[in-house]
C-alpha cells in the first residue's frame, strides 16, 4: 500500500507518468419493447422487459495528474487485449522514458502476456516501457482508475446499450469530452493519513 501511496505523491513528471489501468466488465442490454420517447411533462418511459446481447469490457488506462486518459471497447479481457491496449498505451507516450503503470494482480497484467501476441525481440522491448507495480490484494480501491471506471459508469453507461459499436461510440466520445477538459483526479490519501488510519495494524507489524 505504502508504494502505491508514495508513487502517488510524486510531482509531476513527463519522462515517468503515472498510469493507472483497471478494466470493467459491461453487459450488453437491448429493448423487447420499444420506449415511449420522453415529452413535456414525462421522462422517457421503459419496459422492465429486456434482451441480453453478450458482454464487453472496458479497458480504462488514466494518468491523474494529466488529466489524460486513454479507453477501449473489446469483447472480452485476455492476455492479448491486454498486451494489445499496453502497446497503444506504450506509443501515446513517445517521449517518456518509463510509464509507471498501477494496476491490479489479475494474472493477464503483465510483461508475459505480450509474449501472446508479439514476437519475443518486441514483447521485451514493450516490457522495458513499464515499470508494473500492483495494488495489495483486497486493496483495488488504491487503484486511481476505479474512480474513472466509476465516472463512466454513472455520466455514459446508466442505461441499457445494445450493440458494441455502440458502447464504443458513446465511450469515445466521453473520453474526447474528458480529455478535452482535462479532468483530473485529485489524491488526498497519503503515507501518513495511511499510518493513521491503520495504525493498529502496523502495531501488530511491530509485535
Amino acid at each position: 500500500m505504502e508504494q502505491v501511496l508514495d508513487i502517488y505523491e510524486r510531482p509531476y513528471d513527463s519522462r515517468r507518468p503515472v498510469v493507472c489501468f483497471d478494466e470493467r466488465p459491461c453487459q450488453l442490454l437491448g429493448d423487447v419493447l420499444m420506449p415511449i420517447p420522453m415529452k413535456p411533462k414525462h421522462i422517457q418511459r421503459q419496459d422492465y422487459h429486456y434482451e441480453r446481447n453478450g458482454t464487453c469490457v472496458v479497458l480504462m488506462a488514466i494518468e491523474p495528474l494529466a488529466g489524460r486518459r486513454i479507453v477501449k471497447v473489446t469483447k472480452q479481457k485476455t492476455k492479448k487485449d491486454y498486451a494489445r491496449f499496453m502497446k497503444g498505451l506504450a506509443s501515446s507516450y513517445p517521449k517518456a522514458e518509463k510509464i509507471i503503470i498501477v494496476q491490479d494482480n489479475l494474472n493477464t497484467h503483465n510483461p508475459s502476456s505480450f509474449y501472446e501476441v508479439f514476437k519475443a525481440p518486441d514483447a521485451f522491448a514493450l516490457s522495458q516501457r513499464f515499470e508494473m507495480v500492483y495494488t495489495p490484494k483486497k486493496a483495488s480501491w488504491l487503484n486511481m482508475a476505479e474512480i474513472e471506471l466509476s465516472a463512466l459508469s454513472k455520466q455514459c453507461l446508466d442505461r441499457r446499450i445494445a450493440k458494441i459499436e455502440t458502447m464504443t461510440a458513446q465511450v469515445s466520445a466521453w473520453t474526447v469530452d474528458r480529455n478535452r477538459r482535462k479532468t483530473n483526479i485529485c489524491w488526498n490519501f497519503t503515507k501518513n493519513k495511511a499510518r493513521d488510519k491503520f495504525s493498529r495494524h502496523y502495531d501488530t507489524i511491530k509485535n
